[in-house]
């Protein structure tokens, strides 16, 4: 009996060893909250310009953290750009450049025929949630997905967890039940968030207020392992939405001069940045948040267009909006808080672009990653960045392939190297080159003036085209006989 008992004992202390190791182990390793937000443009961040919208909690972590200038979304509208933060590639080489609805439905009665590209995220992808879960990772996504049909959402992608997301882009309304319908004419078809009982007691509930439960759902049963949240909010999206009670506070304060005038967009903005204070408490609550690393950033740059009669919002001192290649389509606010190590109040000035992510974040948690998926990445590491903010990386160009039509924008790529921004549009041909340096609002061309650095430019754009195999629009057949 008293070998059994000694045989015992000796088990139950290797249990209780492992235990305890595998918790130090658990304890060492860094947490990911990234908050991707929809549709917010580089300046409606009060911390970035905004006048109007008020947003301290996301203004104290960049207080906290580091405050990227130069952050750009690898597309100008929301898929594609989800896509690249998912695998660390560029829309152009994922062939996926537009959203689902509109991957295989070209616009008719244009001179361009858009080709047709993937309309879900393929899972012989590796995504960013499949590395960190194999590792140990409990991974969550809460919110809005986009990338593909059901057979692609986040639970085949490498989430344990997933609540909010679907192939639409966008909800019917932001408040309970989220059903609804969209689109207009013969396009009109339903739209209601998975996971939500209607029949549940939660009227008025706003969605953004919604997602936020849900995720410190997560964060409540993740509290233990290492985790990896990904939430990403339908705010600031269309239908623009807010709080009447916060909309009628901010109409009273609109003044003459000011680029924000929309008081829902701007109501809300206030309640994304309670949530976001409420995120961070729940990680203070459960005692992670010295080991958390907080990303938050959007998606594209600013919707300028008009809801309901009322124009949304402005990209001011930038160029057009989301859809475009110019600035304020895919210029967007960018804050990091690594605990301990990102300086507090830190800036950096230094380009950097969603497909970033992927490697920072295997870097971060110590990962090599998958090696065949890894050849493919375009993204580089911001980890020395975040440690240095006024270093340089060794990459010094960034690009953009939209082949389709938005609104006003018509195909076109773009290559940002240094501060020159060269953009390439394919119905006609012709190409436009800006000092970003000096023309931030990109009005003075100079594609004349420099024709030797716009045939540089342009060489260096259609090599990166060729080598991603970039799909490309194609003349109608009439038009190839002008």
């Amino acid at each position: 009996m008293k070998a059994r008992f000694s045989s015992v004992a000796h088990i139950v202390a290797f249990l209780i060893g492992s235990i305890c190791s595998a918790n130090v182990e658990n304890h060492s390793k860094l947490n990911f909250v990234v908050i991707m937000v929809d549709d917010m443009g580089w300046t409606d961040l009060s911390g970035y310009g905004s006048n109007l919208h008020k947003t301290p909690h996301i203004d104290g972590l960049a207080a906290n953290g580091m405050k990227f200038t130069n952050a750009y979304a690898s597309a100008s509208i929301c898929t594609p750009t989800r896509a690249a933060f998912m695998t660390g590639k560029s829309p152009a080489k994922l062939k996926m450049t537009i959203w689902h609805e509109a991957s295989g439905n070209p616009p008719q009665n244009r001179q361009l025929i858009p080709p047709v590209v993937k309309g879900s995220l393929p899972h012989e992808e590796v995504t960013i949630a499949e590395i960190l879960r194999e590792a140990g990772y409990r991974t969550g996504h809460v919110g809005k997905w986009h990338l593909g049909l059901a057979s692609h959402y986040p639970e085949t992608q490498g989430f344990d967890y997933s609540f909010g997301g679907t192939f639409w882009g966008a909800p019917a309304t932001f408040y309970f039940p989220y059903r609804g319908t969209w689109g207009t004419g013969k396009n009109i078809h339903p739209r209601y968030i998975p996971g939500i009982d209607p029949n549940e007691p939660r009227e008025n509930e706003h969605l953004t207020d919604r997602l936020t439960d849900e995720a410190m759902g997560f964060l409540e049963n993740a509290k233990n392992d290492p985790f990896f949240l990904y939430l990403s909010y339908y705010t600031v999206h269309t239908p623009i939405e807010g709080k009447p009670e916060l909309a009628e506070k901010y109409q009273g304060q609109i003044r003459d001069g000011m680029e924000h005038k929309n008081a829902h967009y701007a109501a809300m903005h206030e309640t994304l940045d309670d949530n976001v204070a409420r995120i961070l408490g729940k990680l203070e609550d459960t005692g992670v948040a010295d080991r958390t690393v907080i990303v938050f950033t959007s998606d594209n740059g600013g919707f300028i267009n008009d809801y309901k009669g009322e124009k949304v919002t402005s990209n001011v001192p930038l160029r057009s909006g989301k859809g475009s290649l110019y600035e304020g389509g895919i210029r967007v606010p960018l804050i990091v808080y690594w605990p301990g190590v990102t300086k507090p109040g830190s800036q950096s000035d230094h380009p950097v672009i969603t497909a970033d992510f992927y490697p920072t974040l295997l870097e971060l948690a110590k990962l090599k990653g998958n090696e065949n998926h890894n050849k493919e990445v375009e993204g580089h590491s911001l980890v020395d960045l975040l440690k240095a903010p006024k270093l340089s990386l060794d990459r010094r160009t960034l690009y953009w392939h939209y082949p389709h039509y938005y609104q006003t924008t018509t195909p076109v790529s773009a290559i940002r190297h240094d501060n020159w921004k060269l953009l390439e549009f394919f119905e006609e041909g012709n190409l436009e080159l800006y000092d970003l340096e000096n023309d931030l609002g990109e009005e003075n061309n100079l594609v004349e003036s420099r024709k030797d650095l716009a045939d540089l430019l342009h060489a260096k754009l259609q090599n990166w085209r060729a080598e991603t195999k970039a799909p490309m629009p194609r003349f109608k057949p009439l038009m190839l006989n002008k």
